[in-house]
């Protein structure tokens, strides 16, 4: 049959398959036709009926060949046909015939036209009977086609790139979002320079009233710091990350997005770390994240051979190029009822997909969201990567978990985090332009009604274990911080009124006290010259007893902080690190140069994402290895009795 258009401009219809709707189940079809083999058609069955997946998502995880075998047997159950882009190139003047959100939520494009009738391509047909009323509504009589998901994608995607990565930029409502910084550089810029003056003017003029003020302001946000961290860790003791021991009883599908930029050395490894993942395929997607221009990444990738349930999402060039962005781009992509997000060092757990799903399945609607617990697999890599391992040990296992005990709004980490696709749909995503999104998102979810719970599964990625790129990671995580608190304190009544007066002082003493403590630190390292029998510069501004509760305070504080960490290591498998804890004293004034780079690019550059390199400790540790492959033989043997089953079923 020819492709090209007909005299009045329209192309012509392939016929329709012969077969009334639903008239035969779908294995019958397959069985009469003879194209795959009965002991993997039962073994299909059986994986179906466990995990409660259409058969036809069970087969399509196999080889090309088998894949076009399931949709012409789909083509012959609903009486429809066959479409591809090579054989049958779809009409671009129905390019806007719908909304291409639309389309890709629902699996289906208008794809020709002839005689008055639509050709509708779609990938999944009983999504089609839920809108057909609303197709024929735009589109006037349409009729049933059958196309693969990837071939209906890759046209809108082809078509619409550029609309949708303008979406994807300002997904999140301009009240909610950081953007507008932008436009106010060179005013920031100013006013930067001006306080920054006035700071230098009023240490030269008055430098013992300079160094009063900041070293109370200090003093307070230390106050406040170690407070909250103290009841973090009390709470924290009542309520570690909650586990989740049970299997799920249903397998939704599960959409994984992977952000990759400039990962030629560590894309190759990720694909073999996610197919450790023992969650049923037929109800899990990867999509890997690049930017168009990530030609590196992508011709890693294609060495890789990516099997049938990981794909690559394109993102096309825009205003800023960060990693919310294109988080946004590829969520619609994806057709998950759960999103998760992994980044390109993570070796998640073999499990963790189902311990998800499971507490998913237990939690009340309002828990849109699952913080996993990051780890490291590089621990012993240097002094750097202990001290990294035994900061992230304390906020995951110990001082998240209590902060959400205690009520508060937790901001998130960026990978190892789980939603609910409705609730990413109220919030409206990620805020584009935010370098720390995951902290951001989690206090919009909060002042949407939603909660965020801390469950025990683990992941476990690369330690940055060299100083420059340490600092360079952490300048953007606190600049990140700097932007969440002035987005979500710009109208601070209307902050009160959502989140409510606990949540509310939650964020003050979260963000502020985080931001300060690193910018205020040198006046507090100043207690040391007390320490060491010297004098100090403000002796002459406080009563006695004041000076000697600001140093025992001093040290009180890092007291707490040492106890939240042995608490911490002491629930990880580092258990030896506890060693090395007394040294972090040392570890975090790398975070003053931080704070400082941060303040720099509020100014210059807020926008700017610093990127962090991996692939400097590429292998796992053994036990990772060793859990999965028990995992794995354990999946093995169930899939054999099921298999069993389905025959003595049939």
């Amino acid at each position: 049959m020819s492709n090209d258009p007909m005299p009045d401009g329209e192309f012509p219809l392939p016929p329709p398959r012969f077969g009334a709707f639903r008239e035969r189940p779908l294995a019958r079809i397959l069985m009469d036709r003879g194209d795959i083999a009965a002991p993997d058609l039962l073994a299909a069955l059986g994986t179906a009926e466990r995990i409660g997946a259409p058969l036809d998502q069970v087969l399509l995880d196999g080889g090309p060949s088998q894949r076009r075998t399931v949709l012409e047997a789909l083509a012959i159950q609903h009486g429809a046909t066959v479409l591809s882009p090579a054989q049958t190139p779809p009409d671009p003047r129905l390019a806007g015939a719908l909304d291409p959100v639309f389309c890709l939520e629902n699996g289906l494009l208008p794809w020709v036209r002839s005689g008055g009738v639509t050709l509708v391509a779609c990938a999944r047909p009983e999504r089609f009977l839920h809108v057909r009323d609303r197709v024929r509504q735009q589109l006037g009589p349409v009729r049933l086609a059958i196309a693969a998901e990837a071939d209906i994608q890759a046209v809108i995607a082809r078509r619409h790139a550029e609309e949708l990565a303008q979406a994807a930029e300002t997904w999140v409502p301009d009240d909610e979002s950081c953007r507008d910084f932008n436009r106010l550089t060179p005013l920031r810029a100013v006013l930067a320079v001006a306080f920054g003056l006035a700071a230098l003017m009023a240490l030269a003029l008055a430098p013992d009233l300079f160094l009063v003020t900041i070293t109370v302001a200090a003093l307070v946000s230390l106050i406040l710091a170690q407070g909250l961290k103290a009841a973090a860790l009390a709470a924290g003791h009542l309520s570690r990350p909650i586990p989740v021991s049970r299997a799920p009883t249903q397998f939704p599908k599960v959409s994984l997005l992977v952000p990759l930029l400039h990962e030629t050395d560590i894309a190759g490894t990720l694909v073999q770390r996610l197919g450790a993942l023992s969650y049923p395929r037929a109800q899990l997607e990867v999509l890997l994240i690049l930017e168009s221009g990530d030609m590196q990444t992508r011709t890693a990738l294609d060495a890789a051979e990516l099997p049938a349930w990981m794909r690559v999402i394109s993102v096309p060039p825009g205003t800023v190029t960060t990693k919310p962005r294109a988080l946004n781009y590829a969520y619609r992509f994806c057709t998950g009822d759960i999103i998760g997000i992994y980044d390109a060092e993570d070796a998640p757990a073999p499990d963790q997909i189902e311990r998800i799903v499971a507490r998913f399945e237990g939690a009340p609607d309002d828990v849109a969201c699952l913080q996993g617990i990051l780890d490291f697999y590089n621990p012993r890599a240097n002094w750097l990567s202990r001290c990294f391992t035994i900061e992230y040990a304390t906020w995951f296992r110990v001082l998240l978990p209590g902060l959400a005990r205690l009520g508060f709004a937790i901001p998130l980490g960026g990978t190892t985090v789980f939603f609910r696709r409705k609730a990413l749909e109220t919030v409206r995503g990620w805020d584009a332009h935010n370098v720390t999104e995951d902290a951001d998102l989690g206090i919009r979810l909060a002042r949407h009604g939603f909660r965020t719970e801390v469950v025990a599964t683990v992941t476990h990625e690369e330690a940055n274990n060299r100083v420059w790129p340490w600092i360079r990671q952490r300048s953007r995580w606190l600049k990140g911080y700097i932007i969440t608190y002035l987005v979500h304190m710009r109208r601070p009544a209307r902050l009160w009124r959502e989140l409510g007066a606990r949540r509310f002082v939650g964020v003050q003493l979260i963000f502020l006290t985080a931001i300060l403590q690193f910018t205020l630190a040198p006046a507090l390292w100043s207690f040391w010259l007390v320490m060491l029998g010297l004098g100090h510069p403000v002796f002459d501004w406080m009563p006695q007893g004041l000076m000697a509760a600001s140093v025992w305070l001093f040290v009180a504080s890092e007291g707490i902080a040492m106890l939240a960490a042995f608490a911490a290591v002491a629930h990880t498998p580092h258990v030896k690190l506890m060693l090395w804890v007394p040294t972090m004293m040392l570890y975090f004034p790398l975070g003053v140069i931080a704070a400082y780079k941060a303040w720099w690019e509020m100014a210059a550059r807020p926008f700017f994402w610093d990127k962090t390199a991996h692939g400097h400790s590429l292998t796992p540790a053994p036990a990772l290895q060793t859990r999965s492959t028990e995992r794995e033989s354990s999946l093995s043997r169930v899939t054999k009795a099921t298999e069993i089953w389905s025959r003595k079923a049939l």
